[in-house]
């Protein structure tokens, strides 16, 4: 057997991604994600549904819904049944590699052949956690549309589904580990019974050739601008940082961007807020950085996430993330931002307030978060990520046979 524990070999990752890799949201955290690996030295091999742009050199890619320019539509099998498809030819590739892998990286939702096979087979297993426990997540969205008034759709990311849900916490007991990219999100794992031990801490980074501090001189007696990036939907807090701009004086002289799609049922909920002459709606935008670049704050009041990129890419910007605590902990209270309690508009207006009126934290903190930002890289998250692939195969093997036995328990495998 290789020893790959002393960081003398390459580890060898077959690296799972059921939807289209380098497109947007997740699709694009996966993508950056394998450039990262790649650069830190990984024997990566890629199994993506489709492929949108492509990846680091090295990287093998075999998809397995595309072919050439050749791809099958996930609207037309529809997103479940396409993603139970890929997880299907993953898995029985993995058979044929069964000796030449050290650790496979799956994502949720199209893992579960994948990782019961693994665990037949005696190979360690990570399971991406892009948001916190599923269950979680449709509870309490479900919650706050509930208190608010708005429908959300059948078909919604965040929707109840009980058919999902009962297949990713299947995958979640079969995982070897599970990779969370907060202490957020390890919360709402462990507040579900989940042991510590099975739950792997990592990072999602930004793209600093991408995200970048500008040149040009701020002039402190120019109205604040805050700005608000990302799906406008009930679950990121957009009505919280509205409430608490508008009862903030930074709202009379300043400018709150919002760069976004909103679900229409949340935009007519809001519409009186959004009407307000300060506030600006600018829909879908590929000049994020350079919004970032021009913006002081960041706002991000989600009550629920995973990670929040726009927090490390507002950072890189130099732009200064006012954040809930349902968001990633790189953004520190009062060293590289401002951070709240979920749904503490009181604690958010105040914030804005403050670095409305003192400048000079805001610079401190700006200065405080640019310093920080080569830490939170993709670069460096591929570091710290291969680095959970050492310890996850370390634990998995110092623990046998007591690991495999409870992997191919999971999988209903009889030993």
């Amino acid at each position: 057997m290789r020893n790959i524990s002393n960081g003398n070999e390459r580890l060898r990752v077959v690296y799972s991604f059921p939807l289209r890799l380098g497109a947007s949201r997740v699709c694009y955290t996966a993508w950056q994600q394998v450039n990262g690996l790649a650069a830190a030295g990984v024997d990566l091999l890629v199994f993506p549904g489709s492929i949108s742009r492509p990846v680091g050199p090295g990287v093998r890619v075999s998809p397995t819904l595309a072919r050439g320019r050749f791809r099958i539509p996930y609207r037309l099998l529809g997103t479940m049944r396409a993603v139970a498809l890929h997880d299907h030819i993953v898995a029985r590739r993995v058979e044929k590699l069964a000796g030449r892998i050290d650790i496979i990286h799956a994502w949720p939702t199209g893992a579960l052949e994948t990782l019961k096979t693994a665990a037949r087979l005696g190979i360690p297993t990570v399971l991406e956690r892009p948001n916190a426990h599923t269950g979680f997540a449709m509870e309490v969205v479900r919650k706050e549309c509930d208190r608010l008034g708005v429908p959300l759709p059948p078909n919604h990311e965040h929707a109840y589904d009980a058919q999902k849900l009962r297949k990713e916490e299947e995958e979640y007991r079969l995982a070897t580990r599970l990779l969370c990219p907060s202490d957020f999100v390890v919360k709402t794992f462990l507040d579900r019974g989940f042991a510590k031990e099975q739950l792997a801490r990592h990072i999602y980074g930004y793209d600093e050739k991408v995200y970048h501090p500008g040149n040009e001189p701020r002039d402190p007696r120019r109205g604040l601008t805050m700005l608000f990036v990302g799906v406008c939907a009930v679950r990121k807090g957009v009505h919280y940082a509205l409430e608490a701009w508008l009862r903030s004086p930074a709202s009379k002289d300043g400018t709150f961007l919002i760069a976004g799609e909103f679900l229409p049922a949340y935009r007519e909920k809001l519409a009186s807020m959004l009407s307000h002459p300060t506030v600006r709606v600018l829909g879908h935008r590929n000049d994020v950085p350079d919004l970032m670049r021009k913006s002081d704050i960041l706002a991000l009041p989600s009550i629920e996430e995973g990670f929040g990129l726009v927090i490390t890419e507002a950072m890189g910007s130099g732009c200064v993330p006012l954040a809930s605590e349902a968001c990633t902990e790189i953004c520190s209270h009062m060293k590289t931002g401002l951070m709240h309690q979920v749904g503490d508009v009181a604690a958010l207006t105040q914030q804005i307030t403050t670095l409305h009126q003192d400048r000079a934290l805001l610079e401190k903190l700006r200065a405080a978060s640019l310093k920080a930002a080569p830490e939170i890289t993709w670069t460096a998250a591929g570091v710290k990520l291969l680095d959970v692939y050492r310890e996850t195969i370390a634990a998995y093997r110092a623990a046998a046979p007591t690991e495999a036995s409870r992997a191919r328990e999971a999988a209903g495998v009889k030993s």
